[in-house]
């Protein structure tokens, strides 16, 4: 398939999947949600990936949130209305649940910044892998919004009860060497070792044999549901809607947004 916001790239039994949209350093858009969980989804029939490389092109993995959506963007959302909220917190989601469903191996090669979404995107993920400038963000709460798309569950899950609060309630950056401590990140290496590093663990895990791969992915993914909030994550459209009526919301998103 094409698409319009990702780029893909086949290496035998791995595929790199690019979020391309540098000019906007990633920034999600209804599209790009979209394409991410129609590619992911698709996966479920192809046999022949083993492992998936999550990446971003230009400056950073994903800048969260679009703030300055281009006009036939902009035309699309017109009515954003709660209905128009909820759906886009649907797609957010579902797209994060293709990539944590997908049957191959995924790996989040993260560089500048994992923003809101785009930190969502890479806690999907089995393995993170960051350059050590990078910088994961999430500042929903400071925008007066809950983190939706089941990122909470995720996080608790990943880096334990205590990190996760304090990373969503203060809403501080957590540098990559810091991601690494906690457990959020795999390995942080030095940005011009990224792709070595990322290259290095993609290529072994391709090289394991596949049906126990499969196996213990299987047995590994069914634990974390045993002990996140699964399906509660449906109303996470909902939280949206209901937090992004108000107008403090509108005003700190528009001034989060600005120099960006």
């Amino acid at each position: 398939m094409s698409y319009e916001t990702l780029e893909t790239e086949r290496d035998g039994p791995i595929l790199r999947v690019w979020l391309n949209r540098p000019a906007r350093r990633n920034a999600v858009s209804p599209l790009l949600l979209r394409e991410v969980g129609d590619l992911f989804r698709g996966l479920e029939t192809d046999f022949e990936t083993r492992v998936v490389v999550l990446g971003g092109r230009g400056a950073s993995f994903c800048a969260g949130a679009d703030r300055k959506p281009d006009p036939a963007a902009r035309a699309a959302e017109a009515e954003t209305t709660d209905r128009g909220r909820r759906f886009l917190g649907q797609l957010g989601r579902r797209a994060c649940r293709a990539i944590e469903e997908c049957e191959a191996v995924t790996i989040a090669r993260v560089h500048g910044h994992a923003i809101g979404g785009g930190a969502c995107f890479a806690l999907a993920c089995d393995f993170r892998i960051a350059a050590r400038d990078a910088v994961f963000l999430i500042p929903e709460v400071d925008l007066g919004v809950p983190l939706s798309w089941g990122g909470v569950p995720r996080l608790i899950h990943e880096i334990g009860a205590a990190r996760a609060r304090e990373l969503l309630l203060r809403c501080n950056a957590l540098e990559a060497a810091t991601a690494e401590q906690w457990n959020l990140v795999h390995r942080a290496v030095d940005a011009a070792d990224l792709d070595a590093e990322v290259d290095a663990w993609a290529s072994d895990l391709a090289g394991r044999p596949e049906l126990a791969v499969h196996m213990t992915k299987t047995q590994l993914r069914g634990y974390a549901r045993l002990h996140t909030l699964g399906d509660a994550t449906e109303s996470d459209g909902d939280l949206i809607a209901e937090a992004s009526r108000s107008e403090s919301f509108r005003d700190r998103f528009a001034k989060f947004g600005k120099g960006s």
